[in-house]
C-alpha cells in the first residue's frame, strides 16, 4: 500500500493560509440538519450522517496538520460524495413520500426546508474543494487569477487586491446564489465541470421548491 507523500509544512509560508474551520462548520451542520430529518426521509438511523462527518472532520484536520495534502483532499472528496448522495436518496424519499400521505405536512415542508440548506452546503464545499485545485493549491500562489468561477474580484483591475483569493464564504455565497436564483448571478462559471454542478445544484433546489410550494397550497 502506497504511503501519502507528506508535503513540507514549510512551502507556503509566505502566503496566507485559507481558513478550514469554516468548511469544517458547514460539514457538520449538514450532519446536523440530516438528523433533524425523519426516519423515513434519512439513510440508516439519525445520527449516522453526522457520526461519520464527525469521524472525516477528524481524519481530515489530522492530515492537513501532519502535511499529508494528498490523503486530505482524497478524504474531502469521499466526505463531499456522501453527503451528495444522501442529499439524493433522501430528496427522492420525500418525493415518493408526498402522494402517500404517511408522513404529517409540517413534518415534509420542514424536511423539505432542511434539504434545501443541505443542498446549499454540499455544493458550496463542492465549490470549495474543486476550484483552482482545492484550498491547499490555492495557497501556493498570492492571488486567485484563474479558476472555475469568474469572481468580480478578478476582474476589477487595479481596484481588486492582486493577492485576494477566496474563501469557503465566496462559494457558499455562490452556491446560496445558485439555489434561489437557479442561475449564476455576479460569478459565472467557466469551466465545465462547474457548470455542470451548478445545473444539479439548481435541479435539485428547483424540485424542493418546487414541492414546498406544492405542499404549502395543499395545506391552505
Amino acid at each position: 500500500m502506497a504511503v501519502p507523500e507528506r508535503i513540507n509544512s514549510k512551502e507556503n509560508q509566505d502566503y496566507p493560509k485559507e481558513p478550514r474551520w469554516l468548511a469544517i462548520t458547514a460539514m457538520l451542520a449538514t450532519g446536523l440538519v440530516y438528523a433533524g430529518l425523519p426516519s423515513k426521509l434519512s439513510v440508516g438511523p439519525d445520527w449516522l450522517l453526522l457520526a461519520v462527518m464527525g469521524a472525516i472532520v477528524v481524519a481530515t484536520v489530522i492530515s492537513h496538520r501532519v502535511g499529508y495534502h494528498g490523503a486530505d483532499k482524497m478524504i474531502g472528496y469521499a466526505a463531499s460524495a456522501i453527503l451528495t448522495l444522501a442529499l439524493i436518496w433522501s430528496l427522492g424519499l420525500l418525493v415518493a413520500a408526498i402522494p402517500k400521505h404517511e408522513i404529517d405536512p409540517k413534518v415534509l415542508l420542514r424536511s423539505a426546508v432542511a434539504l434545501w440548506v443541505t443542498n446549499v452546503l454540499v455544493f458550496a464545499l463542492w465549490y470549495w474543494r474543486l476550484d483552482g485545485g482545492g484550498p491547499h493549491e490555492r495557497e501556493k500562489v498570492p492571488g486567485h487569477k484563474e479558476g472555475a468561477f469568474l469572481f468580480p474580484q478578478m476582474s476589477c483591475g487595479t481596484i481588486s487586491d492582486p493577492d485576494w483569493s477566496p474563501n469557503f464564504v465566496d462559494y457558499l455565497f455562490l452556491a446560496f446564489n445558485t439555489s434561489t436564483a437557479f442561475s449564476p448571478t455576479d460569478t459565472p462559471a467557466l469551466s465545465a465541470w462547474a457548470k455542470v454542478l451548478m445545473m444539479i445544484q439548481a435541479t435539485i433546489s428547483l424540485t424542493v421548491l418546487a414541492l414546498l410550494a406544492a405542499r404549502a397550497v395543499n395545506i391552505l
